[in-house]
Order: structure tokens, then C-alpha cells, then sequence
């Protein structure tokens, strides 16, 4: 059984190298990935703040979300 902390450290991992797979640290002003694990139920939120970008950073952020929930779906497969 993985334990809750690994899973929130698994998936704010995961969110964070994918927003950093699409865009540069050095344009990225901030980055917040909150995660919660209860109940067996993942919730992860991105946001991130990038003025200078002119990338989506909505969809990155949204896809940077289901990447973390990839990444708990793998760590639970092992």
C-alpha cells in the first residue's frame, strides 16, 4: 500500500516537471501545485503566473494536473 504522503510528493513532482517540460524557470514569475490526497481521491490544482509567456498556460497548468494524476496511476501499478 503506497502511503498519502508519497502520493501528494508523486504527483507535485509530476505537475512541476511538466510545467517545466513547457516553459522556462526563468519566465516563470510563480508556480503553485496544491495536492490532496483523502479518501483514496486525488485533487491537484495548478496555477501558474507567467505575464511575459505567451504560451497557454491555462492548458499547460491543466495538463500539468493530469500528468500528476498519470504519475499516482503509475505509482499505484507497481
Amino acid at each position: 500500500m503506497v502511503d498519502s504522503d508519497t502520493v501528494v510528493e508523486t504527483a507535485s513532482e509530476a505537475a512541476h516537471g511538466y510545467v517545466f517540460s513547457r516553459l522556462k524557470k526563468s519566465d516563470v514569475d510563480d508556480i503553485d501545485v496544491t495536492v490532496s490526497f483523502e479518501d483514496q481521491v486525488l485533487e491537484v490544482d495548478v496555477s501558474i503566473l507567467a505575464p511575459e509567456v505567451e504560451a497557454d498556460l491555462e492548458q499547460i497548468a491543466d495538463d500539468a494536473a493530469r500528468a500528476a494524476g498519470n504519475a499516482v496511476d503509475d505509482l499505484f501499478e507497481q
